[in-house]
C-alpha cells in the first residue's frame, strides 16, 4: 500500500490537465484499478488481518481521492488564470449599449387618452372582444336590415350544424360596453371605453383589428355643450394646444341628435397641423345618446340623458406623431418601432406633459 500511495500521490501531482487526471482516478480507484482490487482481497483474509489491512486501504483510497479533488481545482485555477491573462478585460471601458424595448404608440396615446379623461372624471371601463348580436347591436338600436351586420362589414363566429342560435360577432366598436356598464352601474355615469374593435376593410386607413375609445356620460341636466366643452378641453391637451371643434349634423342608430365633429387643422406639404388654419378634418362620430339605448342599459330615458362619442387611437396617434400609414402599425417592424416607440419611463401625466 505504501508503494501504491506514492505512485499515485506523486503521479497525480505531476498531471498536467484533467484528462490525465481522469485517467489517474480510473486506474487507482476505478472499478477495475488497483486499490478496489486489493479491497476486492479483504475477503480472503483472516479477521485478524482485515482489521489492519481494511482501515488501512480506506485511509489509502481517501487520500488519493481528497489528492485528485484538490489537482483538479488546481488546473481549473490554472486554466483560469491563463485565460485571464490572455482575454484581460478594461474595466474602466464604457460598457455595451443594451438595447431595450420601446413602447408602442397604440399603447401610449392610449395612456395620453386615459391620463386626460381621467383628470375631467371619467373612470375606464372594458368589456369582451368577442360580443353577443344583442349587445354588439339590438341594444343599440341598430336594425337587422343595417349594412353594418352584413357579413362583409362584420366578422362573425361560427355555429355548429344545427344550432340556430344567432352566432357571436367580433365587436365592431366599444359601445357594448357601454351597454354592460349601464346595466352594472345605472346612472349617473362617465366613462370611457378604449378597446380593440373589428371590422372586414383594409387599406392604408383601414385594417381588420384598430382600436377605439368611447366615452359615455349620463345625467340629469347633460347637453350638447357639455359634449362640446369635453371634446375641446380633451383635443386641446391631446395636440397641446387650443382646438376648435365644428359640429356636423349626421345621423348614427344609436344617438339622436347625431354629430360628426371635425376639429381646427391646416395643410402644409402634404402635413396636417391641428389648431390652426381654416381646415377641418373629421375625427369622430357623437351625439345624445338614444332613449331605446338607454332602455336597452336599464336607464329610465324620461329621467336621464346624456352624450356618447367615439374615435379612432390609431387615428389620433397619427395625427400627433406623424405616422402616414396605418398599417404600419402591425407590421412589427422593428426599424419602425424604435423610431416611433417610446421609452419605457416615459408614462403620460398631465402634470409632466404628454408629448415625447
Amino acid at each position: 500500500m505504501d508503494e501504491l500511495r506514492t505512485k499515485y500521490i506523486e503521479a497525480i501531482a505531476a498531471a498536467a490537465d484533467e484528462a490525465t487526471l481522469e485517467e489517474l482516478r480510473v486506474q487507482a480507484v476505478g472499478k477495475k484499478g488497483e486499490v478496489s482490487l486489493k479491497m476486492r482481497e479483504l475477503g480472503k483474509m483472516t479477521p485478524e488481518e482485515r482489521q489492519v489491512a481494511g482501515p488501512a486501504l480506506n485511509a489509502l483510497k481517501n487520500e488519493i481521492n481528497s489528492a485528485l479533488a484538490a489537482k483538479k481545482v488546481a488546473l481549473s485555477d490554472a486554466a483560469l488564470d491563463a485565460r485571464l491573462a490572455t482575454e484581460w478585460l478594461d474595466v474602466t471601458l464604457p460598457s455595451r449599449n443594451h438595447r431595450v424595448g420601446t413602447i408602442h404608440p397604440i399603447s401610449q396615446v392610449t395612456e395620453e387618452v386615459t391620463a386626460i379623461f381621467a383628470d375631467m372624471g371619467f373612470a375606464v371601463a372594458e368589456g369582451p372582444q368577442i360580443e353577443t348580436d344583442w349587445y354588439n347591436f339590438d341594444a343599440l338600436n341598430i336594425p337587422g336590415h343595417h349594412p353594418a351586420r352584413a357579413e362583409m362589414d362584420t366578422f362573425y363566429t361560427h355555429r355548429a350544424e344545427g344550432d340556430e342560435r344567432r352566432p357571436h360577432v367580433l365587436r365592431t366598436h366599444t359601445s357594448p360596453v357601454q351597454i354592460r356598464t349601464m346595466e352594472k352601474d345605472g346612472a349617473p355615469i362617465r366613462i370611457i371605453c378604449p378597446g380593440r374593435v373589428y371590422r372586414a376593410d383594409y387599406d392604408q386607413t383601414h385594417t381588420p383589428m384598430f382600436h377605439q375609445v368611447e366615452g359615455l356620460a349620463l345625467g340629469k341636466d347633460i347637453s350638447m355643450a357639455n359634449l362640446k366643452w369635453v371634446l375641446e378641453e380633451f383635443f386641446s391637451a391631446f395636440f397641446g394646444t387650443d382646438v376648435k371643434t365644428r359640429f356636423r349634423a349626421s345621423h348614427f342608430p344609436f344617438t339622436e341628435p347625431s354629430a360628426e365633429v371635425d376639429i381646427q387643422c391646416s395643410w402644409e406639404g402634404g402635413t396636417v397641423k391641428v389648431g390652426e388654419g381654416d381646415d377641418w378634418l373629421e375625427v369622430l362620430g357623437s351625439g345624445m345618446v338614444h332613449p331605446n339605448v338607454l332602455k336597452a342599459g336599464g336607464i329610465d330615458p324620461d329621467e336621464y340623458q346624456g352624450f356618447a362619442f367615439g374615435m379612432g387611437i390609431d387615428r389620433l396617434a397619427m395625427l400627433k406623431y406623424g405616422i402616414p400609414d396605418l398599417r404600419a402599425f402591425f407590421d412589427s417592424d422593428l426599424r419602425w418601432l424604435r423610431h416611433y416607440g417610446f421609452a419605457s419611463l416615459d408614462q403620460p401625466t398631465l402634470h409632466s406633459g404628454l408629448n415625447r
